[in-house]
């Protein structure tokens, strides 16, 4: 392997070709990742928002690539990060390091087959089927053809196929025209456009870089199928790991919609004897009527009448499936487009198949704080008619993660927000690793069970870089303490007198952060009478039109629910004030956390303190870190839910929060913000 100049000179030379300068948070997360690479340790850094992380992992992750010829993969949760690695990060950093390096780094962007332009779908006409409410609604499929038009001319000036670059971008009903998953794809030696394919070109560039950037859900792809998607690797950087777990559970779940099986039918309606398909539209019909008879709930066992027809379903699709390919191959005869027609219904009738079965299945296991998923009914209302619709979710992914991902690669993970509580116990655990503390008793695996004795031996450290900001002399946290707590009938007028008071005193310039859409727009409504300063809602526009209109007019206030809470990046005097509407403790209701925290007390752990409290920990850490973007910003963030100073629980929320100045007194607050708006006129 070849000498090349340590990690510390590399970070320092790339700082200066790039114009920055020297953080101290950023060369201690380069040396403790470059230290995890060596040793193979596993490591979580928390580093604030201003340190520079990217440059502090991509550097010694080029270094260990370069002079190991092995890839470094680079995941992310947003596209927004994604692009930011792609289009401005890796190419200045592998041009700034060529000379030490000794050769020009190369980088390649990787994504699910699904988001790339499928030129077989494009060239055939194998239309999806329509979902129930755009079979009627002659404005959906008028503007479903104008959509799929625009593709159809996109497809000849595209030089990646790659979803995200489209501008402006279509619907998800629109892409599905022609776009395949791996499932449907017919493979590259036997699609006729194979040599030629998007995704396969991405792919074949990712095995010859020395950084790929994917995001979580490829990632987990990768770690569940047990095929292998990503090129091969022995390092994994794990950026906005906070949310992980979210996006690793969201690949894991399945679903079983009438309107699934009935798609599947219709799909296989030219391929296999019509009687089949007949006993799959019955058994379609069947599962419709008994979910209908049926409240939308988290399902403790089979509710009676469920597995008959559950079992209709499984053996109907496997009959069908067996029609279309007799012996288990998925070979077809014919031309492509025959070929891809097959290969799609393959696909559409294996998903009803295993979804039936999991979810016949799931209830084997007598103790439901040890099975492996948790089933749920679900009614989702789209256009005026509501779809029910069975899911079926992991209770944990700790093990699968341990196996598949901490047990194959270094991993580093990192983000602003990895400490809850003032721990990173709250998330490892979820992760599949070992409590630093020593802990267990609050961890449920990928089965429900505690984990097994060899999780101790995987080996992992955690470091807390800081952040540049002073967050004790920039910002304020404002606990109402003397509103009442929060109620489930609406925000109370004393709330909206509050929000009223503050928003007046800043000037405009507030995010407004509200655990509901319902309570969002009842607070807009109610505030656009009240002051003489614009307020503007999520769903008045795009999410990205709406901060541009935010950050461009410093008199605006944007008002909005869960994606505002992580998504907005508004350094600046147009943001001045972020109000938090109350704790975001998740829904009573939600059947995965609630069937979460019920295994953790069935072990004898808290089960409130480590899935909701957890929960509202790290979303409450990611909207407070709306406020300070950059060294110069300054404000308030308000917390309206008085139980943050009150209740027992309250002390560990705030310990998660950065160390802001903390005050209960509502006068303070005025006056600082409005000094603080004085001085930005």
């Amino acid at each position: 392997m070849p000498e090349l100049p340590p990690t510390s000179d590399l970070l320092a030379t790339a700082v200066q070709a790039l114009g920055g300068k020297e953080r101290v948070g950023q060369v201690t997360m380069a040396a403790a990742v470059d230290h995890a690479i060596d040793t193979k340790e596993h490591l979580a850094v928390q580093a604030g928002t201003g340190t520079g992380k990217s440059l502090a992992y991509l550097v010694p992750s080029l270094r260990h690539a370069v002079r190991t010829g092995r890839t470094v993969v680079v995941s992310t949760a947003t596209i927004a990060l994604q692009r930011q690695l792609v289009d401005r990060d890796l190419p200045r950093l592998s041009e700034a390091l060529s000379k030490p390096l000794g050769r020009t780094a190369q980088f390649a962007i990787l994504k699910g087959r699904n988001n790339y332009l499928c030129l077989n779908k494009i060239n055939s006409v194998i239309p999806d089927e329509p979902a129930e409410a755009e079979l009627f609604d002659a404005f959906a499929i008028s503007r479903l053809g104008r959509e799929v038009q625009r593709l159809n001319e996109w497809a000849s000036d595209t030089e990646t196929g790659d979803r995200d670059e489209l501008a402006p971008g279509v619907t998800d009903r629109a892409w599905r025209q022609v776009s395949v998953s791996s499932r449907e794809c017919l493979g590259k030696s036997r699609c006729p456009f194979g040599q030629d394919c998007f995704a396969e070109r991405a792919r074949a560039e990712s095995a010859q870089a020395d950084v790929v950037v994917t995001n979580h859900a490829l990632l987990a792809i990768d770690a569940i199928s047990g095929i292998q998607v990503l090129p091969e690797h022995d390092v994994v950087v794990i950026d906005e790991a906070h949310e992980l777990v979210d996006r690793v559970t969201g690949v894991a779940t399945a679903e079983l919609a009438p309107s699934a099986i009935s798609a599947a039918a219709r799909r296989c309606a030219k391929l296999v004897d019509e009687q089949e398909v007949d006993r799959l539209e019955g058994a379609s019909e069947a599962w419709h009527n008994v979910l209908d008879e049926l409240p939308a709930a988290r399902w403790d066992a089979l509710p009676d009448g469920v597995a008959p027809v559950l079992a209709l379903v499984r053996d109907a699709a496997w009959n069908v499936r067996t029609a279309l390919a007799p012996q288990g191959g998925t070979s077809a005869q014919g031309d492509p487009e025959s070929a891809a027609a097959r290969t799609q219904a393959l696909a559409a009738i294996d998903e009803v198949h295993d979804s039936a079965v999991r979810a016949l299945t799931a209830f084997d296991e007598p103790d439901p704080a040890s099975r492996r998923d948790v089933i749920w009914l679900a009614a989702d209302e789209i256009r005026g008619v509501v779809r029910r619709t069975l899911r079926m979710a992991p209770l944990s992914v700790g093990g699968l993660l341990r196996s598949r991902l901490f047990g194959t690669a270094t991993v580093v993970l990192t983000s602003a927000t990895l400490q809850i509580g003032g721990s990173f116990d709250g998330l490892a655990i979820t992760w599949g690793l070992p409590a630093q503390s020593g802990s267990r008793t609050d961890s449920a695996t990928a089965n429900g069970a505690i984990a097994p004795s060899d999780v101790e031996t995987v080996r992992w450290s955690s470091l807390d870089v800081g952040s540049p900001f002073d967050h004790a002399k920039s910002g304020i946290l404002y606990v109402a303490k003397h509103l009442p707590a929060p109620g489930r009938d609406g925000l109370a007028p004393a709330y909206l007198d509050e929000i009223e008071r503050l928003i007046r005193a800043a000037g405009g310039r507030t995010l407004g952060l509200f655990s509901s859409m319902r309570a969002a727009k009842a607070a807009t409504e109610a505030l656009r009478g009240r002051l003489d300063t614009p307020v503007l809602c999520q769903g008045d526009d795009s999410t990205g039109a709406l901060v541009r209109k935010f950050a461009d007019d410093p008199e605006t206030s944007l008002f909005g629910t869960l994606s505002l809470w992580q998504g907005v990046d508004v350094p600046g005097p147009s943001l001045s004030l972020v109000i938090l509407d109350r704790i975001p403790f998740p829904r009573p209701d939600d059947p995965l956390l609630t069937a979460r925290q019920r295994a953790v007390e069935s072990r004898g752990g808290n089960g409130f303190m480590t899935v909701a409290a957890n929960h509202a920990a790290l979303l409450l850490a990611q909207g407070t870190g709306r406020l300070l973007r950059s060294v110069d910003d300054r404000g308030v963030v308000a917390i309206l839910d008085s139980r943050l100073a009150t209740a027992r629980y309250g002390g560990y929320l705030r310990a998660s929060l950065p160390p802001y100045w903390e005050t209960s007194d509502p006068n303070v607050v005025t006056q600082a913000l409005e000094r603080l708006t004085a001085t930005s006129l």
